[in-house]
């Protein structure tokens, strides 16, 4: 058997605007599991944040991976193993801080199960707990609280001031750390390299798969990188124009059983 690699980001893509994965994407996805088909979920979500879908996918039973924090952390779900990970340098974390500071900016990390915040809570940070099921804890030392390695900070912003400021921090940062957007007011910071392809290409050398056997779906800024990689990229019909640039393929949307047409017609 030519045995595939379905990776999928999460919001958009594997679930619908009701962040949700229907019936019928759920039973294609099921199926090419039972068929020893291996199923990747690559998502900036916190591990935490991922588990839900990776249980109702049985990922720990069929041997599936999470790819979270957009790369910087690989579990193997069988084992529960972490497979590969990097973090943050630590002198970095002031830096970062005082940036989000002095642009009125909302700075959150991860620690366990919660967000810390050590910018006040701002809607945008609201959504990234509701999203990932984790409560927001807010430090009044942040730098001071977060005494051990973080795998990403997550900087937030209305849409055209993060736009800007994503250039900004990039020059700033430039050769230290990856920074890149995942929504219009999410900017990800990242260690250095750290995106998507990159870590999905350091866990097919660990586990032994082949990248022309790897089909990545996925709809935002920071799936570009994986579509672009794989040896079968495909956009939903929903992704933002830089990805469907980068696609070999473009399905339906994410509320019209995408998934279902990518399995059917590359897998199946």
């Amino acid at each position: 058997m030519n045995q595939k690699i379905l990776v999928l980001d999460i919001d958009g893509t594997l679930t619908n605007s009701d962040k949700i994965i229907t019936p019928e994407t759920k039973k294609s996805l099921m199926m090419m599991q039972e068929n020893g088909h291996i199923i990747i979920l690559a998502s900036g979500r916190p591990s935490p944040g991922m588990m839900k879908y990776a249980k109702e996918l049985a990922l720990e039973k069929y041997g599936g991976y999470l790819l979270s924090f957009n790369g910087a952390r690989i579990i193997n779900c069988r084992t529960g193993n972490i497979i590969y990970q990097q973090t943050l340098p630590r002198f970095i974390l002031p830096k970062i801080y005082h940036f989000a500071e002095e642009n009125g900016c909302g700075l959150i990390t991860y620690c366990g199960d919660y967000v810390v915040s050590g910018t006040g809570i701002d809607e945008y940070i609201e959504l990234e707990a509701r999203i990932n099921g984790m409560p927001v804890r807010e430090v009044d030392d942040f730098l001071h609280f977060i005494d051990f390695d973080v795998n990403k900070c997550l900087m937030t912003a209305p849409p055209e001031k993060a736009e800007k400021l994503t250039a900004i921090l990039q020059e700033k940062f430039e050769g230290i750390l990856s920074i890149y957007r995942s929504e219009p007011f999410f900017i990800e910071i990242m260690p250095k390299n750290i995106d998507k392809a990159f870590s999905l290409n350091r866990m097919l050398e660990i586990v032994g798969l082949k990248k022309e056997n790897v089909i990545c779906c996925g709809d935002g800024y920071n799936d570009v990188t994986m579509v672009e990689y794989a040896g079968i990229g495909v956009a939903m019909a929903n992704a933002r124009e830089e990805v469907k640039a980068v696609a070999d393929y473009i399905t339906k949307s994410n509320n019209e059983d995408g998934l279902v047409e990518v399995i059917d017609k590359f897998i199946l």
